[in-house]
Parts: C-alpha cells; sequence; structure tokens
C-alpha cells in the first residue's frame, strides 16, 4: 500500500501487483461494453467458493478458453468442447461452472436480442447511475442487498445459473453499478 493519502487502497487487494492493478484500473469502473459485462460473469461465476486472486490468476486462461468471452461463440459450445474445457488446467475445471457459462451465454443472447444490449439490461435496474456508498471499512461493505437480490432472482428467471445474489453484488461493484471503494480510498473520489 501507498504511504501518502492519496494512495490508499481498500484492504482487500493487499500488495500483490495483480490485485492492486485490478483495484486500480477495474474495479468500480462503470461498464458499457457487453463483451466485458459477459467476462466478469464467467469469472464471477467460476470464483464461487474460491478467491477472487485465483481467478485473476487463471483470467488469461479463461479468455482463451472462452472465445475471448464472445458470448456468440461460447454459446455455441457442443458437448466436445465442453469436455474440453473440464481438461483444461487454466481455468478451474468445475463442470457446473463450465456447463454454467454455456448456459449463461445463451441467455446472455436473448438478454441482448431483447434490451439491445446486456448493458441496457442490466443497467436499467439503477437507471444508467452508479450507486455511490460511503462505507468507512471493510465491514460496512454487504455481500448481497435488496437490489442484487432483485437482479438475481430475474436472471435465474431469464435461465442464468450461478448468479445469486453475492455473486450478482461483486458483478455489481466490479462494473461500477456500486462504488464500494471505502471513502479513504484514492479510487472512491475518482469514481463518485
Amino acid at each position: 500500500m501507498a504511504e501518502d493519502d492519496a494512495q490508499k487502497r481498500c484492504n482487500w487487494c493487499g500488495d500483490d501487483p495483480l490485485y492492486v492493478k485490478y483495484h486500480d484500473e477495474e474495479w468500480g469502473v462503470p461498464v458499457h461494453d457487453d463483451r466485458k459485462h459477459f467476462e466478469f460473469l464467467v469469472l464471477e461465476g467460476a470464483q464461487a467458493g474460491l478467491s477472487w486472486i485465483t481467478i485473476l490468476r487463471r483470467r488469461e486462461g479463461f479468455r482463451k478458453a472462452f472465445a475471448e468471452f464472445d458470448p456468440a461463440k461460447v454459446a455455441d459450445f457442443d458437448e466436445a468442447q465442453i469436455a474440453k474445457l473440464l481438461q483444461d488446467e487454466g481455468i478451474i475445471r468445475n463442470q457446473q461452472k463450465v456447463r454454467s457459462a454455456v448456459k449463461n451465454a445463451r441467455a446472455f443472447l436473448k438478454v441482448q436480442e431483447e434490451f439491445s444490449s446486456f448493458g441496457s439490461y442490466i443497467w436499467s435496474f439503477v437507471k444508467g447511475r452508479p450507486i455511490i456508498n460511503r462505507f468507512e471499512k471493510d465491514s460496512d461493505i454487504p455481500a448481497k442487498t435488496p437490489l442484487s437480490e432483485k437482479i438475481s432472482k430475474d436472471l435465474k428467471g431469464r435461465g442464468f445459473s450461478f448468479v445469486g445474489p453475492t455473486i450478482i453484488y461483486a458483478h455489481m461493484q466490479a462494473i461500477g453499478m456500486v462504488n464500494d471503494h471505502l471513502v479513504s480510498c484514492f479510487r472512491h473520489k475518482e469514481l463518485s
């Protein structure tokens, strides 16, 4: 962690360079690119029960395995491709998570068709504007909220899986729908 006040970070990123880079450059930055939305949905689903740093360390493996996170290509994966993924050491080789990514790609395309983009759909839950929280300590940050529960329920109704309220809240944080940087973190002000 940087010593001067301007560079104080959220505690969760520690000092691992990969985690710090993710914190400083991505986490909480509003995302409107559908491929990036799909990437985070795949990665956050894979993360269930694991640490985020584990996923970040395999991100390039996921990118390669899941067609650069192109939902149209992933939606077309057949049983042979799924079997190949389950042998890929560059990703989390959990059958339910891999199958979920393919299933979610198909549901993702339907949302794009209905709303013109996944971004339009997901951002409609906050009327296009990030929720700016003012948390002072890690313990203030919720694992889920009534809004993440509502979005989770809607996504499940649309055929998505591995989109429980905790995973969806992590998605909301990652894509900047909520600014959960601590108020003492230099990124809080930059993203507010």
